[in-house]
């Protein structure tokens, strides 16, 4: 009875493990980052947001990043009550709920010559970035038909989004693969 109570807490902690490595990080502004020469909503357009992701926001001591609470004040570059301020030039964020969230920088004037980003979040726990063409042969057999991997397109992520993909959840599948063997052992 034992043997099967730690089964089970090994698969609940292999779930968790596994939605974690499946979360994206998306490094906001792609190779240019959180910069005034970014174009965030053609950055956006390229993107898919699920809850798990992670925003990363890379930037030079002249920028800082505020989260505004509504459209209005996204719309109306109003950064009197912002729910958060970030100044480190490398913050995380994370996606933790489905809805839109409002980014821009804290720098006087730099909102209304467009730096800031819009970022609408999906429900979801599949992959959230696309995979390179020559990865999709190779990984595609060992996907459930669910998880079946998109074409790609002309604005996917860039490589190294495309690596940290890959390596995540070939370390997810590794991982899963483990636990598996482990538990048929264990109920032997």
């Amino acid at each position: 009875m034992r043997g099967h109570k730690n089964t089970i807490l090994l698969a609940l902690v292999a779930t968790l493990i596994a939605k974690e490595a499946f979360a994206a990080q998306h490094v906001v502004g792609g190779s240019q980052g959180w910069d005034q020469s970014t174009n965030f909503k053609s950055w956006t357009s390229g993107q898919t947001f699920k809850v798990g992701d992670k925003l990363v926001f890379k930037y030079s001591p002249l920028h800082s990043v505020v989260e505004l609470g509504s459209e209005s004040d996204y719309k109306n570059c109003d950064i009197s009550t912002p729910l958060q301020s970030l100044s480190t030039g490398n913050d995380v964020v994370k996606l933790d709920k489905p809805g839109t969230r409002y980014f821009t920088c804290g720098t006087l004037g730099h909102c209304s010559q467009g730096m800031k980003v819009k970022i609408t979040t999906m429900k979801g726990n599949a992959p959230s970035s696309r995979l390179s063409p020559s990865l999709s042969p190779l990984l595609s057999p060992l996907l459930s038909p669910s998880l079946s991997l998109p074409p790609p397109s002309s604005s996917s992520p860039t490589t190294s989004t495309l690596a940290s993909s890959a390596s995540q959840w070939f370390i997810s599948f590794v991982f899963i693969a483990t636990l598996s063997v482990s538990v048929t052992i264990s109920l032997s």
